[in-house]
């Protein structure tokens, strides 16, 4: 649900048990949202740097000195607070400190030093407070900074600016109907890829132009509710309807033939597996007669055409997807065979991800053959609605 009236930011110390208001900002999609960045590294002492545009330094609160692009600050955790100083001087400890800018346009440049980290680069301020035994790094940036960070990261570079177009708008539409996934803890999202893959700013003009020119443009069902805008690598040809991975049944996450993937990198691979092996995990894991000759002789044959969601034979059902987690394959769509001594089972798999929603490398294919964005869109997301977020502020108002 697009619940957001999110101009008061949340941040560290606010109401964590508050719910958000179900209002709708005018200026939705223009606001700034807090993300956790470098969140599986427990940074104990960071450079920061301004690469362009002049920052106030503030800590615990008050005001302290102004950045510029000839600053550079260090931060270290010592004991339970924070020694802040540049090169020329000891500026002194706090629990937390923001880099707050001014100006239309400003990045820095973040330097783990303990421990080392290669650097990075954000838009926008940062927020930094102290987590138990490291230090908590927020990237307070405008919305769609973080957007054409997240296509880059998601995406790659080097593909066309319609495909940006499509990843940009399904960055945008998860991003808006997850604001809250981190609300207790502070914060809107974090980088990593449960939320949306984030490494910080991108310098690709293709990416930047894509996100500006479909600024604002979400997809919706027929409800005028944001979508799980869920995409993956590569489909082998074929998606998945969403209750068949996920339990959950949707309009618009069907399954569809997808002959745009085929020949991208992800659509084919394969692994070899001791026979005796993948008949133990069977029986073990999954209580399958593997002791049987007929059982055995099926568990080594299987095949899938299509896609299928459990390997079922004998009165036993296993789920694929719980053999892809356990074995940690590329993906369930998988045939299986036995090398000429049958004492290795060959997995002949297709495509690369969970399968449910937009193929990454169909898409790509898509653009290049010449669709655009709106019919990527439409291919792979049934029943579906590419809408305007003013547009829909107002039929929700």
């Amino acid at each position: 649900m697009l619940a957001v009236a999110y101009s008061s930011i949340i941040k560290p110390g606010d109401d964590k048990t508050a719910k958000p208001k179900k209002t709708y900002s005018r200026k939705l999609g223009d606001e700034l949202i807090n993300v956790r960045v470098l969140s599986q590294t427990k940074a104990t002492a960071i450079l920061i740097a301004p690469q362009k545009g002049k920052y106030q330094l503030i800590a615990d609160g008050k005001t302290i000195i102004e950045l510029d692009e000839q600053s550079i600050l260090k931060a270290t955790l010592i004991n339970d607070s924070i020694e802040l100083k540049t090169f020329e001087n000891v500026i002194g400890k706090c629990k937390f400190f923001k880099l707050i800018s001014y100006g239309e346009i400003s990045n820095f440049k973040l330097k783990v030093v303990q421990p080392d980290r290669k650097p990075r680069y954000f838009d926008d301020n940062v927020t930094i407070s102290i987590e138990i035994d490291h230090l908590r790094i927020i990237n307070n940036t405008w919305i769609d900074h973080y957007i054409a960070g997240v296509s880059e990261a998601e995406a790659g570079s080097r593909s066309s600016i319609e495909f940006y177009k499509v990843q940009s708008i399904l960055a945008r539409t998860y991003a808006l109907a997850h604001l809250y996934k981190h609300g207790p803890e502070g914060y809107n999202l974090c980088d990593q890829v449960h939320c949306q893959a984030f490494y910080g700013r991108t310098q690709d003009i293709s990416i930047l132009e894509a996100v500006y020119s479909t600024k604002g443009q979400v997809v919706v069902d027929e409800n005028l509710q944001l979508i799980t805008a869920a995409f993956h690598s590569n489909s082998g040809g074929q998606t998945v309807n969403s209750e068949d991975v996920w339990g959950s049944k949707t309009t618009y996450l069907k399954a569809v033939n997808d002959s745009f993937s085929l020949k991208m990198p992800n659509a084919r691979w394969e692994r070899k597996m001791p026979a005796e092996d993948w008949l133990t995990y069977l029986k073990i894991k999954h209580k399958y007669p593997s002791d049987d000759s007929i059982a055995k002789n099926v568990a080594l044959n299987f095949k899938q055409e299509y896609r299928k969601i459990h390997f079922d034979y004998a009165g036993v059902k296993i789920p694929l997807k719980s053999v892809r987690t356990d074995l940690q394959l590329k993906s369930t769509f998988f045939s299986l065979e036995p090398n000429a001594n049958g004492d290795t089972v060959i997995f002949k798999g297709r495509g690369f991800g969970h399968g449910i929603g937009m193929c990454q490398e169909g898409a790509m294919r898509m653009t290049k053959l010449g669709y655009n964005y709106k019919e990527v869109l439409s291919f792979y997301y049934k029943n579906v609605h590419l809408i305007n977020l003013k547009e829909l502020n107002f039929f929700k108002e």
